[in-house]
């Protein structure tokens, strides 16, 4: 059993349409389960979000297309929500890449803004192929990591605090992690607004749970 890690861009044409600042109060976005209730054309999912929950709330309910919108908080800035929105074409669309025969997809598909997805999908070889081969011209899909299957089933936002994503996310942002580097501890601990100790105790912590998860050790 083989899987693959991808990123699946999203044409402009298929995007979901969200109100003014709604993808600025989301900064990560985890979808952990969705089904599809072709008789009531809903679709329905139950993800795990780092952002501004009053935000998002707000920006839901001015949503055409949402049905239904409950949040449950994790702590200040991480929480569940639970979405249902009327089924469109488009979204058929795009649930149907990866129909293929044999191929399964791993949740939990991660959004971190913008037009691109990114996921991990599990089968045999030959599957791998075809789908690779069956997805529309329109998807810009990149794969990322192909190999025997190895995926602990607990999500990357359940191993990092909020406050330690927001880090990596900024360190990354301010070219902490660029090769050569192009920012310092300092940038990060600026946008961060605290220390340079803190901001380096919240990444090299980060980095030690990730090591560990992708070594096999947690």
């Amino acid at each position: 059993m083989r899987s693959a890690d991808l990123s699946l861009r999203v044409p402009e044409s298929m995007q979901f349409p969200v109100t003014e600042g709604f993808e600025e109060a989301i900064r990560r976005e985890e979808v952990l389960s969705w089904e599809v209730d072709d008789e009531s054309g809903t679709l329905l999912f139950v993800s795990v979000l780092v952002g501004d929950l009053e935000h998002v709330t707000e920006a839901a309910a001015a949503l055409e297309p949402v049905t239904r919108f409950e949040a449950t908080p994790v702590d200040e800035e991480t929480f569940y929500g639970y979405v249902e929105v009327d089924l469109e074409e488009i979204d058929r669309s795009i649930l149907h890449v990866f129909d293929v025969p044999g191929v399964v997809v791993v949740p939990p598909i991660v959004y971190t803004g913008g037009d691109v997805f990114h996921l991990t999908v599990l089968g045999e070889e030959r599957a791998l192929s075809d789908l690779f081969a069956y997805v529309p011209s329109q998807f810009d899909v990149e794969v990322e990591r192909v190999s025997d299957h190895r995926h602990r089933s607990e999500s990357l936002a359940g191993r990092l605090t909020a406050r330690q994503l927001e880090a990596l996310e900024t360190a990354r942002e301010v070219g902490y992690y660029e090769v050569p580097r192009t920012g310092t501890l300092a940038d990060v601990a600026e946008a961060l607004e605290c220390s340079e100790s803190t901001a380096s105790t919240l990444l090299r912590t980060a980095v030690s749970i990730l090591v560990d998860a992708a070594i096999g050790r947690t």
